[in-house]
């Protein structure tokens, strides 16, 4: 009896660190970067204070070793937000390149004209492009 109660231990034991690899390969995350954001789909341009709305993006990725990873939202002023999209990049084998939508909920709390500013890279200077889009809060 104290034989197999030493069996059931260690077989116990074996599972416990042979088990835990629940990763496959290819889906460990390697770095992260900024995305440009292609293009923004705003369902409506006005809105009523309290209510949600949903923007789309839309950003180029590699199939099969990218994807969304998040967003930088970031209010710089009262009426202001600037978007920047982040992507992540696995060590999988990577395939064409597609475009995905991301989306971001905005329910203002005030009213006003609120200016979105959508990263879209960089131009020849170095500089940060933006596409810009208003949305009416009443």
């Amino acid at each position: 009896m104290k034989k197999l109660y030493k069996l059931g231990v260690f077989a116990l034991v074996i599972l416990t660190f042979t088990g835990c690899n629940d990763r496959f390969d290819g889906d460990e995350i390697l770095n992260t970067d900024a995305v440009k954001i292609d293009s923004v789909k705003v369902a409506q341009d006005t809105m009523d204070v309290f209510t949600i709305q949903t923007i789309k993006t839309f950003s180029n990725y590699t199939a099969n070793c990218e994807g969304f990873y998040g967003y930088d939202y970031f209010h710089t002023n009262q009426t202001e937000r600037r978007v920047t999209s982040y992507k992540f990049k696995t060590s999988a084998a990577c395939g064409n390149t597609v475009a995905k939508a991301s989306q971001i909920n905005f329910r203002p709390q005030q009213t006003g004209t609120f200016t979105f500013k959508f990263w879209n890279g960089k131009n020849a200077a170095g500089e940060n492009v933006w596409i810009e889009r208003n949305i009416v809060v009443r």
